[in-house]
This record gives structure tokens, sequence and C-alpha cells, in this order.
């Protein structure tokens, strides 16, 4: 019996509570049909799970982190670099993909539902301090300051999050939209045909545009703009986050295998390398696909 397995026997019988990961979704099921979310949407998009947001007075009690930062993007957006970039911080601690998401907590009984119960805390508000006790727990490990995650799917959980953390900040990454669809159907070409990719990758966009349109006091970067004029961006960013620029941010350092995982981001050589790569060409209007076409105007890349 594996150590994850005894561990939640044991909880469970000693206090009626399970941890647990959210179910994958089942093997050979077909991705990205049309009208369908990616299974990590899923999690924080139920509305089953009541929870509260803390109030400015409660937060100090209810959460151990403080002002944690969340990069919002679709998949294929140069997430991967940006973390590396702002993990280059002396105070700024950027860790692989959490997907904190797929974590949930259930009462196994009625005596552990009665229980939290008494003490006002529902599903929602026992898979946030489980969320809240992960991510500090990184960051304590860390020695910095401030942590940063990024996982894609957070853009399906953006009021999630902040109901979370109330205190916390939202950088809105965005790539043009014809980009995005091509990266993400050249890691499978043969599995993920390029129309298969543009739906994909329009559930996340979309997504994203609305936790953006949501969130005034959010902070809009460009993987273009970063690819063109690093130095800048990054001043920009550490001045929306209130940390000193250093320009250690823009070599980060070769990684290797152990430090870059496939599944948990982007582990390709462009990353690798521990430097800013140049960006790819911008797509010209007769390249853009019609489906595309909105989302393209909506982040100022056509009039």
């Amino acid at each position: 019996m594996s150590l994850a397995r005894n561990l939640n026997r044991a909880l469970t019988v000693t206090t009626g509570l399970q941890v647990r990961r959210a179910p994958q979704a089942a093997k050979g099921k077909p991705k990205g049909r049309p009208g369908k979310r990616p299974a990590d949407a899923r999690p924080a998009a139920r509305q089953e799970a009541a929870y509260r947001c803390p109030s400015a007075e409660e937060l100090p009690t209810e959460r151990l982190l403080r002002r944690p930062v969340f990069i919002i993007s679709s998949i294929r957006s140069g997430s991967t670099l940006l973390r590396m970039m702002l993990g280059a911080h002396p105070r700024l601690h950027a860790p692989h993909e959490l997907h904190i998401g797929r974590l949930e907590v259930t009462c196994a009984n009625w005596f552990s539902e009665r229980a939290m119960g008494a003490l006002d805390l529902r599903r929602g508000d026992l898979e946030h301090l489980l969320w809240d006790r992960v991510l500090h727990r990184e960051l304590t490990r860390s020695g910095k300051d401030f942590v940063v995650e990024k996982t894609p799917a957070n853009a399906y959980m953006y009021q999630r999050l902040k109901d979370c953390w109330p205190d916390a900040r939202f950088v809105f990454l965005l790539r043009h939209p014809v980009s995005i669809a091509r990266s993400w159907h050249e890691t499978d070409p043969v599995k993920r045909p390029h129309d298969t990719a543009v739906t994909d990758v329009l559930r996340y966009m979309t997504a994203v545009e609305e936790a953006r349109t949501a969130d005034a006091d959010g902070f809009t970067v460009r993987y273009e703009d970063i690819t063109d004029d690093p130095g800048r961006e990054m001043r920009r960013l550490c001045a929306y986050l209130d940390v000193d620029y250093t320009p250690a941010m823009l070599s980060y350092g070769r990684k290797g295998n152990a430090e870059l995982v496939r599944g948990l981001g982007d582990w390709r050589e462009n990353i690798r390398t521990g430097t800013v790569q140049p960006g790819r060409a911008l797509p010209g209007e007769e390249e853009i696909p019609e489906r595309l076409r909105a989302m393209c105007a909506a982040w100022g890349y056509t009039s």
C-alpha cells in the first residue's frame, strides 16, 4: 500500500477528513472537443463547494500567505519564461506549476462534516486552507518574500483565487493568439491538428480575457514585449510588484532535466538556455483564422 494511501487511511480514521487529488479524466477520452473545457478547469469552476471570502480584518488569521502573485495566461504563452525570470529575483519565489485547483478536501463521514460545519468551515473553506498551506510551505522553504504561481489552469479559477487571497496580485500574460495556436499545434502536430489547437487555446484565452476584464488592478504584459525588450518589461513588472528591479532576471541560468519537467511547464531547449530568446515573427492579418479574430482585436493585435 502506498504511503499516500496509508496517510489518508490514518487521517480518515482519526478525523473523518480526506485530502485527495481531483479525479483524472478517463483514459482514452478525446481531448479538446468543442464545447468542453479541459479537465483542469472543472474543479475551480464547480459551484457546490461553498466558501467564505475572508474580510480584510480576518485575513491575518485566515491566511498564512500574503500578497501572492498569480500569472494568468493561456497555455503556450511564455509563462514558463516569465516564471523563470521572476524566480531569478531575490525576493520572488516562482516554483514549477503547482495545479492547486486539482486539490480537493472532502468530509468522509457525517461526524466530520458536522464538526467542520460547527467551525463554520465549508468544503471550499477547507480547500482554501489547504491551498494556502501548500503555497506558504513552498515560500517558507525558499526563504523569499513572495510566491509566484503560473499554472495555466489558473485562468479558469481567477475568482476562486481572488476569494481565497483577497490581497493577491494578478499578472495577465498575453501573446498573439495565432502564435499561441501554432505553438500548441507544434507540440504534437499528429495528435493535435491546427484546428483542434485553435479550439483548445481559445478556451484558455477567453478565460484570461474574462479575468483581465474583471480585474482593474491587474498588470498586463505581452510575451512579444518581453522578448523584444526584457529589461524594460521586467522594470515595469517589478514596479507593479513593489520590488526593486535586478538585472539577474534577464539571465536566470541554464536549466537541466531535473529543474524543467514535462507536464509542469515548458521544458524545451529555448527555455533551458537560461536567457530570453527572440520571439517568432508576428502573423500577418491574412494568417488569422476567423475564430481568432475577435481575440486578436480584444488584445490589441489588430485594429
